[in-house]
């Protein structure tokens, strides 16, 4: 299939979603985009280049450095990693999804080609009767070229955490859409970044549950529960989530950021989470040994149960 947008492969459309072999490869590519995103911020710092946030690395043209390029070593590497990074998010246009050009506002604008259907502070939801009904989510960047959100942490009493939504960077963006997709989320691709900073991505079209339903029963596989001991935070459902062997805080798990697909299973469309900050684990011994045990057994308890031994 084609993109209506781009014209591009898509696997996306309508309610229909990627088979199994397709949701792995689309996991793959959420992946390579973060790694290549790494590439790009150590090469542009071994270049001396300064950046402000990551969202002046991702603006970055493929032509930003070619004068530079022919000097070789590190501007070449720049150079190389600039152009692997657009392959992967490319620069696209808002007039590419039918957006008035120049207008001040542009999504608010009237647009033949997409009708919005929700939307808040962090992105504006449309529907592309085009594609089948396909939604396409448009991240906007706000204050510092900041987007989206992400957990931000700090010490409560005694042994707690505490965790607050903040603006986030486009690194942890593309890692909350990863982080959807390896929950069996509703399948997104990311379609490109706009030369406004407007992140575009693609995601399935599911049916909404009723605002305010509980679903704190029927959370994806793999969330393990958080004793308050350790953690508290400014979201509904907070919880653990290990991803390649990385700890993940996953939150924001409310009926709004849920939908039900076409086949009848529940599906997360959005969330706020950011990696467990390693440097508080230096400091807990007890929270880092229970983190150790439920990376290992899930259902572990808070303490380690006593060696025979020991009584």
């Amino acid at each position: 299939m084609q993109d209506h947008f781009t014209g591009k492969p898509t696997c996306i459309r309508g309610d229909v979603g990627p088979g199994a072999e397709q949701r792995a490869a689309l996991q793959h590519d959420h992946e390579r985009r973060l790694e290549a995103l790494a590439r790009l911020g150590a090469a542009a710092a071994q270049c001396g280049v300064g950046t402000d946030s990551d969202g002046d690395l991702v603006l970055l043209a493929d032509d930003e450095v070619s004068l530079l390029e022919g000097a070789g070593g590190e501007w070449a590497a720049l150079g190389a990693a600039i152009h692997h990074f657009r392959e992967l998010l490319p620069l696209r246009e808002l007039a590419d999804f039918g957006f008035a050009a120049g207008a001040e506002n542009p999504l608010e604008e009237p647009n033949e080609q997409l009708r919005r259907i929700g939307g808040g502070v962090e992105a504006w939801a449309f529907l592309a009767p085009a594609d089948g009904g396909s939604v396409y989510k448009f991240f906007l960047p706000r204050e510092l070229r900041r987007i989206g959100s992400a957990f931000g942490f700090q010490a409560g009493e005694e042994s707690t955490l505490l965790a607050e939504a903040t603006l986030g960077d486009y690194r942890a963006l593309l890692e909350k859409l990863l982080l959807i997709h390896a929950l069996d989320g509703m399948a997104t691709e990311v379609i490109g970044v706009t030369t406004e900073g407007v992140l575009v991505a693609k995601q399935v079209l599911g049916e909404p549950l009723p605002q305010g339903e509980d679903v704190s029963r029927v959370l994806p596989a793999g969330l393990i529960e958080i004793p308050s001991r350790f953690l508290r935070a400014n979201r509904d459902h907070p919880r653990l989530f290990f991803l390649r062997g990385q700890a993940f805080l996953v939150a924001d798990l409310h009926a709004r950021n849920f939908v039900r697909g076409a086949e009848g299973a529940l599906h997360v469309i959005d969330l706020v989470a950011a990696p467990w900050p390693r440097a508080w684990l230096e400091r807990q011994p007890l929270m880092a040994d229970w983190l150790e045990r439920v990376r290992a057994d899930p259902g572990a308890t808070l303490l380690a149960p006593a060696r025979d031994e020991d009584l």
